[in-house]
């Protein structure tokens, strides 16, 4: 039997660089990605957070199966209005600390999975 690793197509999370994520070619301290491309983002506090801050990830066609929410340092629950929004459109959220999300990302990319990731700096 032959076994082939599929690798997925997309902008990778290679590591941590002082506040923020090391993506390809570049250092974003805040992360929005998709299986598409990578962008710096400057997130609002998490308590304020809407699904308008996502839009360009909410524009993904397809959408995407679930969000990755990397919460910075520590993990820390997005406002119930938040996740009610994704769930409304049949998008889960998944939050987590910011390099655990980093990690699910090359994880689930890899397992070639529809996802994004809103992640917020480390620091």
């Amino acid at each position: 039997m032959k076994m082939e690793r599929r690798s997925a197509e997309g902008p990778v999370i290679s590591g941590f660089s002082g506040g923020g994520f090391r993506v390809d070619d570049g250092v974003y301290e805040g992360l929005l990605i998709t299986p598409r491309r990578a962008d710096g983002w400057a997130p609002p506090p998490l308590a304020v957070l809407t699904e308008a801050d996502l839009a360009p990830l909410l524009a993904l066609d397809p959408q995407p199966e679930f969000l990755l929410l990397g919460t910075g340092e520590t993990l820390v629950r997005p406002p119930a209005a938040f996740v009610r929004a994704f769930g409304a459109r049949g998008i889960g959220v998944e939050p987590m600390d910011s390099r655990a999300a980093a990690r699910a990302w090359g994880v689930l990319r890899a397992e070639l999975r529809w996802v994004a990731a809103a992640l917020y700096p480390l620091g």
